[in-house]
């Protein structure tokens, strides 16, 4: 260890060494380019590991997973926002094992929401969100995700859901990496209120949160309602 590792405020990059400080610690306030790379590199090794233990839940499994979780939710907005006719509502189109959620996004429709999609339309900028219906005929968007079509309005959301690979009780959300929603929640305003959707084992003790990292409202898992932003 150098003389500068044991300087006053100063500490090892959290990966390495926080657990000699306190195992959930990070000052997101400080961030030096040493310290941004180990971050990196643990939340890929972070999402290889959780990604392996959702491609091994069975096919029966992840049904019932996104049944007892499209439960939860639709009881979590009814409790939270009432009637949601004539709001916009974000979903998301789920792929590489995420829960299945779009019963409940037709039942939204049903409903008399405005339901819609994000998409990727300009590579590094936030995203876009366009209406979404269950008749909508789908073409291939950015990682050939089904997205609605140009032609689909464009609407800002008012209520969104992200998926997770990762979640802290403190609402934060380890995603793909791609940074997107992160970017997009920064750039909305006013920012919709936003529900991470993930597996309850995919719980973790931090994500070491950088200055870009954006809590989410709330955390559902099949367990229910798990964490609220701080």
């Amino acid at each position: 260890m150098s003389d500068s590792d044991e300087a006053p405020g100063r500490y090892a990059s959290p990966p390495c060494m926080a657990a000699e400080v306190d195992p959930t610690y990070f000052d997101p306030d400080y961030v030096d380019p040493e310290q941004a790379r180990d971050v990196a590199r643990w939340r890929k090794a972070e999402r290889q590991r959780l990604r392996s233990e959702r491609d091994a839940i069975s096919v029966a499994d992840r049904a019932r997973l996104g049944e007892v979780i499209g439960a939860h939710l639709l009881q979590f907005l009814a409790d939270r926002f009432g009637s949601l006719e004539g709001r916009v509502f974000s979903g998301y189109w789920p792929i590489k094992g995420e829960p299945d959620l779009r019963p409940v996004l037709a039942s939204l429709h049903r409903a008399g929401a405005h339901v819609a999609l994000p998409l990727v339309e300009v590579k590094a900028a936030p995203l876009v969100f366009r209406r979404w219906t269950p008749e909508t005929k789908m073409v291939r968007g950015d990682w050939n995700i089904p997205v609605p079509p140009p032609e689909a309005e464009a609407v800002m959301p008012e209520i969104s859901l992200a998926p997770v690979m990762g979640w802290t009780e403190g609402a934060y959300r380890l995603g793909y990496g791609g940074g997107y929603f992160d970017r997009t929640l920064a750039a909305l305003s006013p920012r919709p209120f936003t529900i991470g959707i993930g597996l309850q084992s995919a719980r973790l003790a931090t994500i070491y949160p950088q200055p870009h990292d954006i809590a989410l409202d709330v955390i559902l898992t099949e367990d229910g309602l798990q964490a609220t932003r701080v």
